[in-house]
């Protein structure tokens, strides 16, 4: 395979155009990973203590709704940061990476570490680098699952 990047200022946008054999795959998966990574929200606008403060999407373990307000945790925070948006927002905003596992919470299924089920009440996630956990509820719990098999 060649892959070859052009670069100009003549274009009003970005385009990527693959060319491929009929039938191929490969074209088909690179076509899904530029469009997971186009679509993305990189940056979260967070407030802690007064102070704003700029989140990559990617050191987000999960968002979680308390009252009115949303948080936005992290591994490396003890205290969770809140945010502006809504949590349908994020939902909308977020790469595929972010799943939705309650009414009140969205995951980064990138830092699962373990997931404990359970039949007859929502499953515990537990995270990687953290002692953070949340539930999964019964309704949301076969999406998370097809999620992380892709």
């Amino acid at each position: 395979m060649r892959v070859r990047i052009e670069f100009t200022d003549e274009l009003p946008a970005d385009e990527i155009v693959i060319r491929c054999k009929s039938g191929s795959g490969s074209a088909e998966k690179i076509k899904k990973a530029v469009e997971n990574v186009s679509s993305r929200e990189t940056v979260i606008d967070g407030y802690k203590r007064g102070e704003q403060v700029f989140i990559q999407t990617d050191d987000i373990l999960f968002f979680e709704t308390d009252g009115a307000n949303v948080f936005a945790h992290t591994a490396s925070d003890a205290y969770p940061y809140r945010v502006k948006q809504r949590l349908y927002e994020l939902e909308e905003s977020l790469g595929k990476q972010f799943a939705r596992v309650s009414k009140s919470c969205i995951l980064n299924i990138h830092y699962i570490a373990s997931i404990k089920r359970n039949l007859t009440a929502s499953s515990l996630v537990c995270f990687r680098g953290s002692h953070k956990q949340v539930y999964v509820s019964r309704m949301y719990y076969k999406n998370l699952i097809r999620k992380l098999g892709n």
